[in-house]
């Protein structure tokens, strides 16, 4: 990932419209963004991924969970990931728990998920030191209410994070 940017482009027009946004999301719920998730509501599947063709429904799935998340939506991306018997529905089930404030669930997710290939992604980027470890990473979010540079940090890392599981499901999706 650290030769890589994300780009929105790479998505289709239904979702790239969708990501040309602030992706830097709060640590906590946020406030809902009405205007994204309107959109995506009125969103079908296979709308949402065209030109491309849905091979895995699942992570198609996960991937709406993600934007759910982008649109600070809790509780419709937890119903969505929490019927997601995946890795990638348990990745996105813990970070939903982590943004919520219930942090030693999110750890339970993300044991759930295992070692998930994105951890690698996450290792990778110039921008994080070491490996990933998404349990010191919800500790480090549970802090950050009392440190604001270590908010800082934790917001983009957590964009950072965001943007390379959305790109894995997407990819793992479709048959781009």
């Amino acid at each position: 990932m650290s030769d890589r940017t994300f780009n929105p482009d790479d998505y289709g027009p239904a979702i790239s419209s969708l990501l040309v946004r602030d992706r830097e999301r709060p640590l906590t719920a946020g406030a809902i963004d009405p205007h994204l998730s309107n959109a995506l509501s009125q969103l079908a599947l296979a709308e949402a991924f065209a030109p491309a063709t849905i091979t895995d429904r699942q992570a198609a799935l996960a991937c709406i969970a993600g934007l759910w998340l982008l649109a600070d939506d809790l509780d419709s991306s937890h119903r969505l990931s929490q019927d997601l018997d995946t890795p990638e529905g348990s990745f996105w089930h813990g970070i939903m728990h982590r943004r919520e404030g219930d942090f030693g669930n999110a750890k339970y997710w993300f044991r759930r998920a295992g070692e998930h290939p994105v951890f690698d992604r996450l290792s990778e980027h110039d921008k994080l030191e070491g490996e990933w470890d998404p349990y010191t990473f919800v500790d480090m979010c549970q802090r950050a209410s009392q440190d604001d540079q270590l908010a800082a940090r934790c917001r983009r890392w957590q964009q950072i994070e965001w943007e390379s599981l959305f790109d894995y499901c997407y990819h793992l999706a479709t048959d781009s």
